[in-house]
C-alpha cells in the first residue's frame, strides 16, 4: 500500500469512528467495525444532496445546527425500521389469550395500557389494537374501560407514516391474513389500504428518544420493547430496562425480541415461559 493510500484509509476510519461516536450518543446505536459499507450505503444520498464530502464534515455541519432537519435525515436514514404485522405471533396470542384476560379481572372497570416502544411505521401498534378489538368482540364488557395503546419511536418520518396508517399491498403481505385484511382495513387507489378509524382511535403515536426520560409517558399495564435493544450497548440496554421497569405497574408484562434476553436484572423480572416464547413479568 502506498502512503497516499494508507493515509487515505486511515482518513475514511477516522471519519467512520467519528459518525459512529455521533450516533452513539445521538440515539443509543452502536456500529460495529465492519458497518462501513452499511453506514455509506444508507447516508450516500444524503451526502450528495447536501454536497457533503466525508462522515466527519457530516458530523461537524449537524453540530453546527443541531435543531437542524439535517440531524433528523441522518438518524431517520440509521434506525432499522424493518417490521412486520403480528411478528413472532407469539406474543400476541399470549396477549389476547392470557394478559388480556388476566388484566380484565385484576383492574375491572379501569382503562389499560400498552406501550409500543420502537414502533416503527406502525405495524406492531396496530397489530396490538387488532388483537384487542379481537378479544372485545368474544368477551363483551370484559374491558369496559378500554385499553389506550402508547407508540413510540425516535424517528419522525416513520411516525408519520404510523399516523396516517396507509399501508401498499407488499407491506400488507408480510403477516397480515387476508381476513384481517378485509375486516380492518378500508382499500383506496392504488393498491393500498387504511387501517379503520376504530383500531386507529386507541393508539397515541409520540416521538420519543430511548435515551430520554419516559417519566411523561405514565404507567403501564404491558410494555413492548422488541428487536431494538440488539443496537445498543450491554451498559445501554440495562439503562433502558431498568426505566422500562419504572413505568411498569407491579405485575406488568414486557415483551423483548425473539433474539433479546434479559441478563443480570433477575431483581426486577421474573422471566416465564410462553411455549414458544418468552416474557417477563415486573417484580
Amino acid at each position: 500500500m502506498g502512503l497516499t493510500q494508507g493515509r487515505a484509509s486511515a482518513s475514511a476510519t477516522g471519519d467512520f469512528e467519528v459518525f459512529s461516536e455521533f450516533l452513539e450518543k445521538a440515539c443509543g446505536i452502536v456500529l460495529g467495525k465492519n458497518k462501513e459499507y452499511l453506514v455509506k450505503s444508507r447516508l450516500r444520498k444524503i451526502l450528495a444532496n447536501h454536497q457533503i464530502g466525508s462522515l466527519s464534515e457530516l458530523v461537524k455541519r449537524i453540530n453546527a445546527q443541531p435543531r437542524g432537519g439535517l440531524r433528523s435525515e441522518v438518524v431517520d436514514a440509521m434506525t432499522t425500521n424493518e417490521t412486520l404485522w403480528f411478528r413472532d405471533s407469539y406474543p400476541f396470542e399470549v396477549l389476547k389469550t392470557r394478559i388480556l384476560p388476566d388484566l380484565a379481572k385484576r383492574y375491572p372497570g379501569q382503562r389499560l395500557r400498552i406501550w409500543s416502544a420502537a414502533c416503527s411505521s406502525g405495524q406492531e401498534p396496530y397489530s396490538q389494537s387488532i388483537i384487542i378489538d379481537e378479544f372485545e368482540r368474544t368477551s363483551l364488557g370484559q374491558l369496559r374501560g378500554g385499553v389506550q395503546i402508547v407508540a413510540t419511536d425516535l424517528s419522525s418520518k416513520v411516525l408519520g407514516e404510523a399516523k396516517l396508517g396507509e399501508y401498499d399491498s407488499l407491506a400488507l403481505g408480510r403477516g397480515l391474513s387476508d381476513e384481517r385484511l378485509e375486516k380492518y382495513f378500508t382499500p383506496l387507489d392504488g393498491r393500498r389500504w387504511q387501517v379503520k378509524p376504530a383500531i386507529k382511535q386507541r393508539i397515541d403515536f409520540r416521538a420519543i428518544n430511548l435515551q430520554d426520560s419516559y417519566v411523561t409517558l405514565g404507567k403501564f399495564d404491558v410494555v413492548f420493547c422488541r428487536n431494538v435493544l440488539i443496537y445498543f450497548s450491554a451498559d445501554f440496554k440495562r439503562d433502558i430496562l431498568t426505566r422500562i421497569h419504572a413505568t411498569l405497574k407491579p405485575g406488568g408484562y414486557l415483551f423483548l425480541g425473539a433474539s433479546e434476553a434479559l441478563n443480570g436484572l433477575s431483581h426486577l423480572y421474573e422471566m416465564v415461559q410462553c411455549r414458544p416464547g418468552i416474557m417477563y413479568i415486573a417484580k
